[in-house]
């Protein structure tokens, strides 16, 4: 039988505590006398050893000292080092995460869980479980990433909302990267109004939540949301000191700089970003930076320097084995190459990231993306291959694959990725006879265009007095 202390600790029974006395007492050689004089009798040892009593916060004191332990590992078995030992090696695997691959990370973060779960260390458990959480993500594990997460959250019920934001931003990662874009949406307002209405305006928080924000917002196509987000994490960013939750809102706030046409800034809220993950030595992140300048001079028509970024993220998020992130890059580096003319480039791309695995090691015969696991980049990819398809005159395969992207982006949310693909659509079944199928799909593409990230999306969440 075990019972709570201050801060969730666990303390053991009169039992337990009595049999650890016994046992230490018997390893010492000292006899129940010499563990109870001065203070004691002989009597209240063997009461005590037997747990028919549990001994006062004196009583522990002196057979602590007698015995050669602290008072804390007498009540709750554990050794008074054990959790800052096991801290020290959380952030180790943690370094791990940053510099090597999930998978290696991971392996250490289940080890420390289990070492927590022994130990009835509830704080140390929830920090092994977010770290693997993470890894999951990287190596693109979304169910289990899923789970890690709100495990977390239920660890950590009783404990104030901005210890349990960490584990809400990955669980919405998770979501996003699921392609329920608006239910990640869900998850970061839900807690950002809980924050605000409970009067628990902590920085490092709010920022983590507006910066989580702006990707599902962009997405979506919510991009004044996005925006709003941006403008509150900036506002924020004076009252915090962590760098990495910093560089995470300067790599958010460019994702809104590119939308409104400002390169420049965009590109400069990226170096800031990139020289921060350089510092602290986080080459998933550093590798996300190359990603996006890829994508700002995508943007801005500088083709051959968006290829070299690209190529630089993919090679690093490779070399990290961060399998999802890595073959979403593929997809992105897939649409600059057909925009350069290297189309049998694009295919050997694409094809492998839709085809049916085949590989011995792999447990399941499901393509690397797919609903549910990059889904957004499923449909971007099957739109590249659509518009290579039209471009070789074979419009079959080209409908074949508009119509495969369609449903998954429509249930992902993009809004203008779907008006941008019914479009295609439309002119292709337009250019091929089919004029009453080419107004259907206008009509679907239009119905998104029009109010773009908004119909599925409530009301934004009340900004932090600042």
């Amino acid at each position: 039988m075990t019972e709570s202390g201050s801060g969730g600790v666990r303390l053991d029974g009169p039992g337990a505590i009595g049999r650890r006395v016994l046992r230490l007492r018997t390893e010492l050689g000292l006899t129940q006398r010499q563990l109870a004089e001065p203070a004691y009798t002989p009597a209240y040892v063997s009461t005590l050893e037997s747990g028919k009593v549990r001994p006062s916060e004196a009583a522990l004191r002196h057979l602590a000292e007698r015995l050669g332990v602290t008072p804390e590992e007498l009540v709750t078995g554990r050794p008074a080092r054990l959790a800052a030992e096991l801290r020290l090696r959380l952030t180790d695997a943690r370094h791990v995460l940053a510099t090597g691959a999930p998978e290696d990370a991971a392996a250490l973060f289940r080890t420390l869980r289990d070492e927590a779960v022994e130990h009835a260390l509830p704080g140390e458990q929830a920090t092994a479980l977010l770290g693997l959480g993470e890894c999951l993500l990287e190596s693109g594990d979304l169910d289990d990433a899923h789970e890690c997460f709100g495990s977390v959250e239920r660890l950590l019920a009783d404990e104030p909302l901005p210890r349990r934001v960490p584990a809400i931003r990955g669980r919405a990662n998770a979501h996003r990267l699921t392609g329920e874009l608006r239910y990640a949406c869900h998850l970061l307002e839900t807690a950002l109004d809980q924050l605000n209405a409970s009067g628990l305006h902590d920085p490092d928080a709010l920022l983590l939540l507006y910066s989580a924000s702006i990707a599902p917002y962009m997405d979506m196509g919510a991009q004044e949301r996005a925006a709003h987000a941006a403008e509150l994490a900036l506002a924020l960013a004076p009252r915090v000191d962590d760098p990495a939750l910093l560089a995470g809102m300067h790599r958010g706030v460019a994702r809104t700089l590119i939308a409104q046409g400002r390169i420049a800034e965009a590109d400069a809220s990226l170096a800031k970003a990139q020289d921060l993950y350089q510092q602290l030595h986080i080459r998933t992140e550093l590798a996300h930076c190359h990603w996006m300048r890829g994508y700002v001079h995508a943007q801005d028509g500088d083709l051959e320097r968006a290829e070299s970024e690209l190529r630089t993220a993919h090679d690093m998020l490779t070399a990290k084995r961060a399998a999802l992130y890595a073959e979403q890059v593929e997809v992105e580096l897939a649409d600059v190459l057909r925009r350069r003319g290297k189309v049998r480039e694009v295919e050997a791309l694409l094809r492998p990231l839709l085809a049916t695995g085949t590989e011995p090691a792999e447990s399941k015969d499901v393509p690397a993306l797919r609903a549910g696991r990059g889904a957004v980049h499923v449909g971007a990819a099957h739109r590249l291959l659509g518009l290579i398809a039209e471009e070789c005159g074979d419009t079959e395969a080209a409908e074949e694959h508009y119509r495969a992207a369609l449903p998954l982006l429509e249930r992902a949310g993009v809004s203008g990725d779907v008006a941008d693909l019914c479009r295609l659509l439309g002119d292709l079944l337009r250019r091929t006879g089919r004029t009453e199928a080419a107004l259907d799909a206008y009509r679907t593409g239009l119905a998104h265009r029009s109010t773009p990230g908004t119909t599925t999306l409530g009301p934004a969440p009340a900004p932090p007095p600042m």
